[in-house]
């Protein structure tokens, strides 16, 4: 049983969202610290001053852990693996699994070559790695089922990982270039949204999916001081759905989430009605008077895409206190701790419309 944990989900402020995630728990008399993502490069100082202002000026840092490959995610990790003594960092890069992924790839005939593609594609996550060898810093491998620390990796499982790399946009060579420009543009068309009138409970979202990448995320859960907290990154439907799937083998009944990372800023193409429903508990008959639970959105006051009112609107639907990092940090804490000392958050109004 942890004796405290500390949940710090940093303001990344730029003109695009960003995730930066500190977090410090004790257990059995041990204090642990895990940093999750780290924004932009920019964000890198911020990150900084809080392990030093809040942790205690840690030199070591357990588990560093980068959900996925995009620069609002891991930019600012280039830092922490270069002036942090780190246990293990946790990363997918989908180069090593050259081998098993060249079949799938009618342009290439070597694994080497592949891995080499593969590489100037997610190179976020290489830059990541190779500072990481040449510190000698572990790296772990974060499928489904892996342990870092206190958090189980719920989702992705390796074959959903190898399939997403197969068929993303940035490696067309599988599904053909023009059938990943289509799907590119769609998303691209769906960007653009008016903003309709909606009564409470009503939801919509549109049927095209998240980016592949943005479904490699890395989905972890712990369950600490009596709280369940599950930090999303930027996974999808799909991930969603492997977490739904995996619950019960990690003792998890859902619903029942205490402590909830919503996906990719708001995004409404990472989240639907049904696997809300399953996740969080189905849609209230009315607003109520207090959260049941916390959701929390890393969004930049500058983002005019996130969060998205729909997805504001269904996290208020299933009883949430609905908060975002727009110009402040959000510390979220249970057990021997006062939240260092921070007021309590403003909880986001809930729309009275929807894009369409």
């Amino acid at each position: 049983m942890a004796d405290f944990f500390e949940l710090d989900f940093l303001d990344v402020e730029t003109k695009s969202s960003g995730d930066a995630i500190c977090i410090r728990y004790e257990l059995n008399g041990e204090t642990y610290i895990h940093v999750v993502d780290g924004g932009y490069q920019s964000t890198y100082d911020k990150i900084a001053g809080h392990l030093k202002n809040h942790y205690g000026a840690p030199s070591f840092i357990n588990h560093v852990v980068a959900t996925h490959n995009d620069g609002d995610h891991t930019g600012g990790l280039q830092e922490v693996l270069g002036n942090y003594d780190v246990g293990c960092f946790w990363m997918l890069g989908p180069w090593n699994y050259a081998d098993e992924l060249l079949p799938r790839f009618k342009n290439y005939t070597s694994a080497d070559n592949l891995r080499k593609k593969l590489r100037s594609v997610y190179s976020n996550l290489a830059t990541l790695e190779d500072i990481a060898k040449k510190r000698g810093i572990t790296i772990g491998e974060p499928f489904q089922g892996a342990q870092i620390g206190a958090f189980r990796v719920m989702a992705p499982t390796k074959q959903r990982f190898l399939d997403l790399v197969a068929s993303s946009e940035k490696t067309p060579e599988e599904a053909g270039l023009s059938e990943a420009l289509t799907a590119a543009a769609k998303r691209t068309f769906v960007k653009v949204a008016n903003l309709v009138k909606a009564v409470w409970g009503a939801e919509y979202f549109p049927p095209e999916d998240t980016s592949s990448e943005n479904e490699m995320s890395v989905v972890q859960y712990a369950h600490l001081c009596g709280r369940k907290l599950l930090l999303t990154g930027d996974t999808g439907r799909g991930g969603l759905n492997e977490i739904i799937s995996y619950a019960p083998a990690v003792g998890l009944t859902l619903p029942g989430i205490d402590r909830f990372q919503v996906p990719h800023h708001g995004g409404r193409h990472n989240v639907n009605t049904e696997l809300l429903d399953k996740l969080l508990g189905a849609r209230l008959d009315q607003q109520p008077s207090s959260g049941n639970f916390t959701a929390v959105i890393s969004s930049a006051k500058e983002d005019e895409d996130h969060p998205r009112k729909s997805v504001v609107r269904a996290m208020i639907h299933r009883g949430a206190k609905v908060v975002t990092t727009e110009g402040h940090s959000i510390v979220s804490y249970g057990g021997e701790t006062n939240g260092h000392g921070w007021g309590k958050a403003t909880p986001v109004d809930y729309p009275d419309e929807q894009e369409d």
